[in-house]
């Protein structure tokens, strides 16, 4: 049998630890590891939506007509239910994340984003576009997976002061692997279509077992599993009262996010290229300028959690979002740009703040479930987001209609935010124990715990 290439991470879950865990600076190479894990599993996933144009145009007949399907070769409803399926497979993540509570947070990370890169791959092959959807869906809920509990990973090895960024720098990973998505197709004008974009996802796959040896499984997990605290699959009922409020509430707030992200982000390069009529070079270029948009939503954000506290950040991150959605698809390439860029900037202080939320809300033998469900909840929200934006944008009031209708329930749910109590400055063995509970452990002090800066 051939060797594992995972197997030099597998940490001796049973050996003896040190106390209180040992944790790492935020550009230490544990989370440096699980960051660039995030670039490959951007590339996958993105994919997608990068080419959507190209598989519009390889699959449909655009006759440049007045109708989105005579402008993009398939119709807004048939896009936009095939984005669907392929964020619906997403709850597939839910399981799986789920096993990180049990297999280990390392091990979920790597194999599957090897599992989804290689489905990715064999997407390249799709002779119809129903089969791309297909190969998407399957791939979707293993890249999916990988996200939620690389940024598990990334807040578990991290102490307070440098959750926040950890968190956040696993985020940019993943927006690194979506732009290079997009250069890609940019830089190859066309040629080979949406195939050679699938097929170069090979290149993120091979480096897997090279990006393993950064890594290693969080002390907060390898403390909980030796304790005999081993996590379950998580239910909403089988939380107690105050942790099932929590995350009722954030199931919201996840829906909320994707119901407007999920056609937000989906739709804009067949908007761009379909109906505005701009070249896939600009609208790479568009990919490029987010990057540096991106990296100040990060900022701005890690800034916001750190400084004036996790939900007024996330509430005002989500607001921006559902603003710049509604802008994006109002016509014109300068309203669009800035509509997208709006939408990234928010979208990147959005995203983290959230998962340090999760994080710091919950306990370890249940965190990665947790974020399982929230991604799932997401999903949900992107499909309803993008079956409803589809059906829309096929009616009198085109794209620009349907982004304001997805928008609305987005910029609502923001007062959610005032039913969770804050956690900025708290360690996870302190914020993740419901107010009122006796014999909550000590939370570690944040200037004397010990760092592991390797």
């Amino acid at each position: 049998m051939a060797a594992d290439p995972f197997a030099a991470n597998r940490s001796p879950l049973g050996t003896p630890m040190i106390q209180p865990p040992r944790l790492h600076r935020w550009r230490s190479a544990p989370v440096l590891g699980v960051a660039a894990v995030s670039v490959a599993s951007g590339f996958g996933q993105f994919g997608a939506v990068a080419a959507l144009a190209d598989v519009a145009e390889a699959f449909g007949e655009a006759t440049g007509g007045a109708s989105v399907a005579e402008q993009a070769g398939l119709s807004g409803t048939v896009l936009g239910v095939g984005l669907a399926v392929i964020r619906f497979a997403s709850l597939g993540a839910l399981p799986l994340a789920g096993l990180a509570d049990r297999k280990g947070r390392t091990p979920v990370v790597l194999w599957s984003c090897a599992v989804g890169l290689a489905l990715v791959v064999l997407a390249a092959l799709t002779p119809g576009y129903w089969w791309f959807v297909a190969a998407f869906a399957l791939s979707r809920p293993f890249l999916t997976a990988t996200n939620a509990v690389a940024q598990v990973a990334a807040g578990e090895h991290t102490a307070s002061t440098d959750r926040a960024k950890a968190v956040a720098l696993v985020s940019a990973g993943y927006g690194v692997g979506a732009a290079a998505v997009a250069v890609v197709r940019g830089a190859s004008g066309g040629t080979g279509g949406f195939r050679v974009t699938f097929a170069l996802a090979v290149v993120p796959l091979a480096s897997l077992p090279l990006l393993a040896r950064w890594m290693t499984e969080p002390d907060r997990y390898r403390s909980t599993v030796r304790q005999g605290a081993r996590g379950r699959p998580v239910a909403v009922g089988s939380l107690g009262g105050e942790r099932r409020r929590r995350l009722v509430i954030m199931l919201a707030l996840a829906f909320a996010a994707g119901f407007v992200t999920g056609p937000a982000n989906s739709f804009v390069f067949v908007y761009a290229e379909g109906v505005l009529g701009v070249s896939s070079s600009l609208t790479a270029a568009l990919l490029v300028a987010a990057l540096p948009v991106g990296l100040a939503g990060l900022l701005l954000g890690r800034w916001g959690a750190d400084c004036c506290g996790r939900r007024p950040t996330a509430a005002v991150a989500l607001a921006g979002i559902a603003a710049g959605a509604a802008l994006t698809y109002q016509g014109g390439i300068a309203t669009t740009a800035t509509g997208a860029l709006l939408t990234v900037l928010a979208g990147y202080a959005f995203a983290p703040t959230l998962a340090a939320i999760g994080n710091e809300l919950f306990p370890t033998e249940v965190r990665a479930g947790v974020a399982g469900w929230l991604v799932g909840s997401g999903v949900v929200g992107a499909v309803a987001g993008l079956v409803a934006f589809g059906i829309l944008a096929d009616g009198p009031g085109g794209f620009g209609t349907a982004a304001v209708a997805v928008a609305a329930p987005s910029m609502a749910a923001t007062v959610l935010f005032l039913r969770l109590p804050e956690t900025r400055g708290l360690e996870l063995e302190e914020s993740s124990q419901p107010a009122g509970v006796d014999g909550a452990p000590p939370a570690l002090a944040s200037t004397s715990e010990p760092r592991d800066d390797r």
